[in-house]
């Protein structure tokens, strides 16, 4: 009987000892914009799922991606370090360069480098299986599998969808079926789930949704369709026109709105001379609004083959996306796209938010985060200290009670503000030195520290200033009445530069004013 107790004994602290253990769900989403969430202000999108994961965990109003674009912001995640300091600042493989751009691209890298140790890897080594569902985008030379990930669906697929679409997961390699690309990821993500249930597990789930092809599913597209024609007239236009502020002539927002009502801009949906784009103002997409539902009922899959399976107290689960929202029209030069398919071009409005995908404004960095540590953490609060995507690495590991032994990590642990604790995250910073494909802009750089946030513009070295705790939209620009604040904030970002040796731009060689489209007037 002694040893039948001992035994007993032993395979229940065994039992026990697999379970202290937590496993890891992190929802990475494509292109989802900050407000593109029931619980962070959309009231169109139906997102019930999400919603009840945010009121049993912390919601982050502040929380940040560290790239405008797609990329950069998913190294950060997986090695926790800046996409400067990796020298990966750009989508992959980023635009080239034109001779209508006064700067040449800076030189990046076009994969993650294998020196770089990434979360997958620490936590294979701890016991973890690892899996990796959906979008990768870190190069076409190196592989998840070669970066901690033991499984990758589907694997033939390295970045976008593009002409393949979401409605033939059937015919991509690695998904093998389903009707519908995020549904068959969810099926694919219980799967895992149960395969591995009684080992501790990270769970990537990297969708591909929402960017484009902006393709809802039918079922959604047609439910949004009624719910759009029921719905009264949303007041306000439906776009309002954008400039850069590095522009000679970039015009006040006064000016823009009144421009925004000539025949030649309100009736045109282009690129126009002078750097100016339209940006989308209302959330009334209905194959966009099919794309987040159906990204809302694959958390709720996951998360309820979770609690089935008796594993929702033992999972810490990460929700957040890799940039703003798609609302910008494309910036490049000769753009121009017919009425009956822009909601092909812009997906969603980032109000009150400006700017999008592609900016540097917050539109384009600030993203809806909800990260829920059962028994840990707090449950059903919102906290407003900023955090940026590096600081999901140091976060997960001392979590689960690893020593962080990675150099030159720029990420900050931020379990206290998930146990509903004060810290001070401090500066958090941005560098993007390429031209984007969403809006014409001037390349540049940020830094936040507390309220206040600057842009700094490569092209001419124009600045704005922002308080964001009185102007989250960023329309009163401070930097000419308060002076000291833009010295300070510029001291700081030039020596975060120096500090992750950034890469800078150079003037292109082949630069032509004579092709300088943005130089003519604009077609009537």
């Amino acid at each position: 009987m002694k040893q039948i107790f001992t035994l007993l004994f032993t395979f229940i602290f065994l039992g026990l000892s697999a379970q202290e253990k937590p496993n890891i769900v992190f929802f990475l989403i494509d292109d989802l914009g900050w407000s593109d969430v029931g619980a962070f202000g959309s009231t169109f999108y139906e997102t019930p799922h999400i919603d009840e994961l945010a009121a049993g965990g912390v919601k982050f109003t502040d929380a940040y991606a560290s790239c405008h674009v797609c990329s950069p912001t998913r190294a950060s995640i997986l090695t926790g370090k800046y996409p400067a300091r990796l020298n990966l600042t750009d989508w992959i493989s980023g635009r080239t360069n034109h001779p209508y751009q006064v700067l040449q691209n800076a030189n990046k890298v076009v994969s993650l480098d294998h020196n770089e140790t990434t979360l997958a890897e620490v936590l294979k080594k701890q016991g973890y299986t690892t899996v990796l569902l959906g979008k990768w985008h870190l190069g076409k030379k190196t592989a998840p599998t070669e970066h901690g990930f033991d499984i990758h669906a589907p694997h033939s697929v390295n970045a976008n969808l593009g002409k393949r679409g979401f409605l033939n997961p059937q015919k991509i390699p690695g998904l093998d079926g389903g009707d519908y690309v995020t549904d068959r990821l969810a099926e694919l993500g219980t799967q895992f789930i149960e395969k591995n249930k009684d080992k501790p597990f990270f769970l990537y789930m990297s969708h591909f949704s929402v960017h484009d092809p902006i393709e809802g599913r039918p079922d959604l597209v047609k439910k949004y369709k009624k719910k759009l024609a029921a719905m009264p007239k949303q007041t306000g236009p439906d776009y309002v026109l954008e400039g850069n502020p590095d522009s000679p002539t970039c015009p006040t927002r006064a000016e823009l709105d009144e421009m925004n009502k000539l025949p030649e801009y309100r009736n045109t949906y282009k690129s126009y001379p002078n750097d100016l784009v339209k940006a989308k103002q209302k959330q009334d997409n209905v194959e966009f609004a099919g794309m987040v539902e159906a990204v809302d009922q694959s958390v709720g899959t996951i998360l309820g083959k979770l609690k089935e399976l008796g594993l929702e107290e033992n999972t810490i689960v990460i929700f957040t996306s890799d940039n703003g929202g798609m609302s910008i029209m494309n910036g490049t030069p000769g753009f121009v796209v017919s009425k009956d398919k822009i909601d092909t071009q812009t997906s969603t409005s980032n109000l009150p938010l400006r700017g999008a995908k592609g900016w540097l404004y917050e539109g384009g960095i600030r993203v809806p985060t909800i990260i829920k540590w059962p028994h840990e953490g707090k449950s059903g609060i919102v906290c407003d200290e900023p955090l940026t995507s590096v600081d999901y690495f140091p976060t997960v590991l001392e979590m689960l009670g690893i020593k962080n032994t990675i150099k030159d990590i720029d990420g900050k642990s931020i379990t206290r503000l998930v146990k509903g604790e004060n810290m001070a995250r401090g500066p958090i910073y941005w560098h993007f030195p390429h031209y984007s494909n969403h809006g014409m802009q001037s390349p540049g750089g940020a830094i936040r520290d507390g309220d206040y946030k600057l842009l700094e513009y490569f092209e001419k070295g124009s600045v704005q200033l922002f308080n964001l705790k009185d102007d989250i939209g960023e329309q009163d620009d401070l930097a000419k009445s308060n002076p000291e604040k833009v010295k300070e904030l510029l001291a700081k970002l030039h020596e975060w530069r120096q500090d992750v040796d950034a890469q800078m731009m150079t003037p292109n060689p082949d630069y032509k004013l004579s092709e300088d489209p943005w130089s003519g007037k604009v077609d009537k």
